[in-house]
């Protein structure tokens, strides 16, 4: 550590530092995370988020969730109440801001030390006061601004892909509420019907006219149907539940939660692959921020090349002597430069993990465009095996299970077959409405993950084993 003169040379450092100080700093405020997140995310939020700090605020958020629920819940208002109602998304929009404000601070000057002493020798008495920056912080301003707003670029990305993955969840656990309390009625159905035939086969072994054989054949059957509306029953309250979730409803808001009877029809054509090709390289999210963490960790360890060896710091004094007998006073100015001398650590390793953290960011970006591809080709082949399966239930096999079924009914009309091949030719086609109502949800299951892969969140959803529909007429008994 070495003490300069007093030379003008003070007054200009304290001028720079000053200069520095005033000069913009990366900034970040709440309305800007909200405004970003709502033009990243606009085709899954449509402009919809924001955070409610306030009392009014959070009445205002509230009304809207009443107004909500008082109407039967399609799938964009059900998106429309997570929005407003859901306190998991208010915790993502808030952790979103601090993780921002977090990034803006790295582009921030530290603040400088005063320190002010006081000795007194004999007539004596001598004051010194001290003004102290980190010289380094100042020099190196320009480069960590830059750090800061990629990271803020970052975080917002982040925040985006968080929200854009929770109204996918909202959208998925819709289509399978829905599903479920639709499957639930063809269920009813079936049992009923399997109830109705195991008690006339009961009758009919009583009169004689039946052997143990024949009735325990309808019997297991109609336990089956028992277990089957046991588990449709336990699935819509799992698929409603997992529904309240998601919204963020309270116990008197899932009384009030009313769904549709059936899922939407299916769109009359597919997405053709080459538009998902197109609109997926443009503004993928996952690839601007594998791309912005690369570029904040290239720049910070450029800067850190400087800052693992030394650091310096600046020091603007000012002394004041006074002796009270002899009424002598002076004054002396001047400024002090320490430098960290780099004996014992010589920052090898801070560098070689700045080294090691650019190079895996790196890696990343590049795993994360090899990946962006093949995962959007398999999320939209899930889609459009998905759209085929179901548009062929509804075209092709419920058309002909509904054929079957007429020619049965006359055929039982004209005696040719009995009430127990009536009976259970009502139970194939219920179970074929059943299968193309599996086959609805997870097109629309698989709809849901498509567009979230388009944006950059994959979210690939495996086509699920689909019960089969019968494929021929009824059976002899």
């Amino acid at each position: 550590m070495k003490r300069f003169p007093s030379t003008s040379l003070g007054k200009l450092a304290l001028s720079a530092i000053a200069l520095a100080t005033l000069a913009g700093c990366a900034t970040v405020s709440l309305e800007q995370n909200v405004a970003r997140v709502n033009e990243e995310a606009k085709s899954f939020a449509e402009g919809q988020i924001s955070l409610a700090r306030t009392a009014d605020e959070r009445e205002q958020r509230a009304q809207a969730a009443q107004k909500l629920l008082q109407t039967i819940l399609g799938q964009r208002e059900a998106v429309q109440l997570a929005l407003v109602n859901s306190p998991s998304l208010q915790a993502l929009l808030a952790q979103g801001w601090a993780e921002s404000a977090d990034a803006a601070q790295v582009g921030r000057i530290a603040n400088p030390f005063f320190s002010l002493e006081r000795m007194v020798a004999g007539d004596e008495l001598e004051l010194s006061r001290a003004l102290s920056f980190g010289l380094l912080d100042i020099l190196t301003l320009p480069s960590r601004q830059g750090i800061a707003n990629r990271r803020i670029e970052a975080a917002h990305l982040r925040l985006s892909s968080d929200v854009v993955d929770q109204v996918t969840r909202v959208r998925q656990a819709w289509v399978r509420a829905v599903a479920a309390q639709q499957t639930l009625q063809y269920a009813k159905q079936v049992y009923e019907s399997a109830a109705a035939s195991a008690e006339l086969a009961r009758r009919m072994q009583a009169i004689g006219n039946f052997n143990r054989l024949t009735r325990a054949r309808e019997q297991a059957f109609y336990a089956d149907a028992g277990t089957r509306l046991a588990t449709a029953t336990h699935q819509v309250t799992a698929a409603r539940e997992e529904l309240v979730r998601v919204l963020g409803l309270d116990a008197q808001q899932a009384q009030m939660l009313k769904l549709p009877d059936r899922l939407p029809e299916l769109p009359k054509q597919a997405l053709d692959p080459q538009g998902v090709a197109t609109f997926a390289t443009r503004n993928r999210l996952d690839i601007r921020l594998a791309q912005s963490t690369l570029d904040a960790s290239a720049r910070a360890q450029g800067l850190n090349m400087v800052t693992s060896i030394t650091d310096i710091e600046l020091t603007a004094m000012r002394n004041t002597s006074t002796n009270s007998v002899a009424g002598e006073r002076s004054v002396a100015r001047g400024y002090e430069i320490a430098v960290r001398l780099p004996i014992f650590d010589w920052g090898g390793m801070q560098r070689d993990a700045m080294n090691a953290r650019t190079l895996a960011a790196a890696n990343q970006l590049e795993a994360t465009v090899r990946s962006a591809g093949s995962s959007l080709r398999e999320s939209y082949s899930s889609y459009r095996t998905a759209y085929d399966i179901a548009r062929h239930n509804r075209d092709e096999v419920i058309p002909l299970r509904k054929v079957i079924s007429e020619e049965n009914q006359l055929r039982y009309n004209g005696m040719i077959i009995g009430i127990f091949e009536l009976l259970a030719d009502s139970r194939d086609q219920v179970s074929t409405v059943m299968a193309a109502i599996g086959a609805e949800q997870q097109f629309w299951l698989a709809d849901a993950a498509l567009q979230a892969s388009l944006v950059g969140r994959p979210m690939n959803t495996p086509l699920a084993a689909m019960p089969s529909a019968p494929a021929g007429g009824a059976a002899p008994h």
